[in-house]
C-alpha cells in the first residue's frame, strides 16, 4: 500500500517562500505520476501541480504558474513543491497525491494527510 507523508508547511509572510516535501513509500515511486492539491476552509479541493513519472513533464494551475515549481527525486522517493511569492490566497492544507493524471482529485489513487500553509502578515 502506498503511503504519503507531507512536511514543510508553516506560517509565512506574503511574498515569502516555502518548500513542501512528500515522502513516498510502499511501492515503486518511479512508476507513479505525482501531484499536489490544496484545500482552503470552506472551499473545494483544487489542483495545484503535477509531475509525470520521470519528471519530464509538469503541469500547473494558472493561479500558481510562475510562482510554484514541482519536482521529484526518484532516488529518494520524494516529490517537492517550491512555493515562491506566496499570497494570502495560497493559504490552505496542501496534500500530496499519487497515481493520477488529471486536475481532478477523484482521478488520483493515493493521498497524504496534508500540511498546513498559512500566508499572513
Amino acid at each position: 500500500q502506498v503511503q504519503l507523508v507531507e512536511s514543510g508547511g508553516g506560517l509565512v509572510q506574503p511574498g515569502g517562500s516555502l518548500r513542501l516535501s512528500c515522502d513516498f513509500s510502499g511501492r515503486t515511486f518511479s512508476l507513479y505520476n505525482m501531484g499536489w492539491f490544496r484545500q482552503a476552509p470552506g472551499k473545494e479541493r483544487e489542483f495545484v501541480a503535477a509531475i509525470n513519472w520521470n519528471g519530464g513533464s509538469t503541469y500547473y494551475a494558472d493561479s500558481v504558474k510562475g510562482r510554484f515549481t514541482i519536482s521529484r527525486d526518484n532516488a529518494k522517493n520524494k516529490v517537492y513543491l517550491q512555493m515562491n511569492s506566496l499570497k494570502p490566497e495560497d493559504t490552505a492544507v496542501y496534500s500530496c497525491a499519487a497515481g493520477g493524471g488529471s486536475v481532478t482529485a477523484i482521478d488520483w489513487e493515493y493521498w497524504g494527510q496534508g500540511t498546513q500553509v498559512t500566508v499572513s502578515s
